[in-house]
């Protein structure tokens, strides 16, 4: 929940400590990761070459200004200066969070080394954003010389100017676009706020690289003055140079591989891809009415082509075997993992993609009725998921986790996601599985897809029940592109792992939810159409994230 207030405070006396006041600490330390062979960078060195500006993740701030009202859950936020800065190390900008989790977050600091001298340049002048209304913080946006841009805000405690030597801005050619991440704080009154900054374009083939600076603005804003810092460009010929390698990427899959919780009364569980194809799965050629048994090792399936709709994948004809591979095969599931990097080369997402072989049918809540069973909507033939690490390059420490949650799926920071409380899982993140459908979530309960303000919704019920360790021996890595790991067969098959089912979602709304008023079933079929699909996904190699960023809900 984010509120803005019509005016912002310093933080005031006798108050509740706040969630920013602890440092998050993980609950193990770094993970033992195997050193890399590389004397010139390398993954998890501490710094990372752009190409001529070398780059370090400061974690430790000194607090500038805070204020406890507005910002996330309406707890306000705190602004922080990077220190200590190492030697030879010059500031870009500042730091930001919202006050409602533990201090966690990082700045990049820099340093010329391309032996110009010409990569960082001093301020000409700052421009002020915006002065809290106790005067107690300033907010200041460098004004950078030409072909030169800023990276980020400077915030004061004093009304006089930073000093020109308080930040570097960085040369055009080292800077890229930057977009709006998440907002800190904002003001009403005087149209005050800050949002954290990240790449506008982000892929495994993106140069852009996350600063960990901040935007600031406000209605005193000179008008046609441009107040969005650039990101970070990695200009280096081998931007991969700081990935893990291979040892290194089953170092971190042991340390941070999630704890996948899987509801209580779910019916569909997840197995291996081989046991799928091992239990008479099916090939079928559009055209042919007769399908052909997959190999185990998935090498009769076609290869590229698309999803042109020729083949798709489906169960056994033999119904009790049918039954059977919908049911899944938890004792023997593996999951599959695909390392790629991200943020220029700076940090490392380990998909970490799971398989069910049947997704069950949807419930719906409507007002005072807490379950609606939705009869066959929600139901398809193999269904993908996964879990995405984001890890530190520069340390590896685990930054963030995606949880994807059907066509879409959130991020949330690693100072707020769950970790087993019995101290055995280590830095492993726990993730909920939702009943039916498989998204997943950071916490149990039950998250509403749709209007809840009209109390209408699709459910997603998360609770533990059976739990996949997808450690263990249960990872196996099928994707590292940089590192021309060779894919399984199955991989490359572009087509769908399951037929396209076809139902009229008006009946099919009208049938389970007879007693329920006409008009009231109407916006149920739309929000339906809307958030549920009925036909089998395409495998990982096909999702938008196996080459960009993750999509957010």
């Amino acid at each position: 929940m984010r509120r803005s207030w019509s005016c912002l405070s310093c933080l005031p006396m006798g108050t509740a400590a706040l969630p920013i006041e602890d440092r998050f600490v993980p609950p193990a330390g770094l993970p033992a990761v195997p050193a890399s062979g590389s004397e010139d960078g390398g993954f998890g060195k501490g710094s990372i070459d752009l190409g001529g500006l070398e780059v370090r993740q400061i974690t430790t701030f000194a607090k500038v200004w805070s204020t406890t009202q507005g910002g996330q859950d309406g707890l306000g936020a705190t602004f922080f200066k990077p220190s200590p800065v190492p030697a030879g190390f010059s500031v870009l900008g500042h730091y930001a969070q919202p006050n409602n989790r533990p201090l966690f977050g990082h700045v990049l600091v820099g340093r010329d080394t391309s032996g110009t001298g010409a990569v960082l340049a001093a301020p000409l002048d700052y421009a002020l954003v915006w002065s809290s209304p106790d005067g107690a913080g300033h907010f200041w946006l460098p004004t950078a010389p030409e072909g030169y841009k800023a990276v980020g805000v400077v915030v004061t405690a004093a009304a006089d100017k930073p000093s020109p030597d308080e930040v570097r801005c960085v040369r055009s050619d080292f800077t890229d676009a930057s977009e709006i991440e998440d907002t800190v704080l904002t003001s009403d009154k005087d149209g005050f706020s800050a949002a954290t900054l990240r790449p506008a374009v982000r892929g495994i083939d993106a140069r852009g690289v996350h600063a960990g600076t901040f935007l600031a603005q406000s209605s005193a804003t000179p008008a046609g003055a441009s107040t969005t810092p650039a990101c970070l460009k990695n200009n280096s010929a081998s931007y991969t140079s700081a990935m893990p390698d291979l040892a290194q990427v089953n170092s971190l899959l042991a340390a941070y591989a999630p704890h996948v919780y899987l509801h209580p009364n779910e019916s569909y569980l997840p197995s291996s891809v081989t046991w799928f194809f091992e239990n008479d799965a099916l090939l079928y050629q559009k055209g042919s009415q007769t399908p052909t048994p997959v190999a185990a090792d998935g090498s009769n399936l076609p290869q590229g082509g698309g999803n042109d709709g020729g083949y798709w994948l489906d169960l056994p004809v033999d119904n009790n075997q049918r039954e059977k591979v919908k049911k899944g095969d938890l004792a023997g599931a593996k999951v599959y993992v695909q390392a790629k990097p991200m943020l220029g080369g700076t940090v490392t997402d380990l998909a970490v993609w799971i398989f069910f072989p049947f997704n069950g049918p949807a419930r719906a809540k409507v007002g005072l009725i807490q379950s609606i069973p939705l009869g066959k909507i929600g139901e398809h033939v193999g269904d993908w998921e996964h879990v995405t690490l984001r890890v530190s390059n520069f340390s590896g420490e685990l930054l963030r986790v995606y949880f994807s949650q059907h066509s879409a799926g959130t991020w949330v920071d690693a100072s707020r996601l769950e970790y087993l409380a019995d101290g055995d899982g280590g830095n492993r993140p726990v993730a909920y599985a939702s009943q039916h459908g498989h998204a997943f979530y950071p916490n149990a309960g039950t998250v509403l897809q749709g209007n809840t303000s009209l109390g209408i919704g699709i459910r997603n019920d998360c609770a533990r029940g059976s739990r996949l360790d997808t450690g263990a021996g249960r990872c196996e890595v099928v994707s590292v592109e940089y590192l021309g790991v060779k894919e399984p067969a199955w991989v490359g098959f572009e087509r769908e792992w399951g037929p396209r089912e076809e139902y009229d979602i008006g009946r099919e709304i009208n049938r389970a939810a007879r007693i329920l008023p006409r008009s009231v079933r109407e916006r149920l079929a739309k929000l339906v159409e809307k958030v549920l699909v009925g036909e089998g996904p395409t495998g990982p190699k096909m999702h938008g994230n196996w080459r960009n960023d993750e999509k957010e809900a």
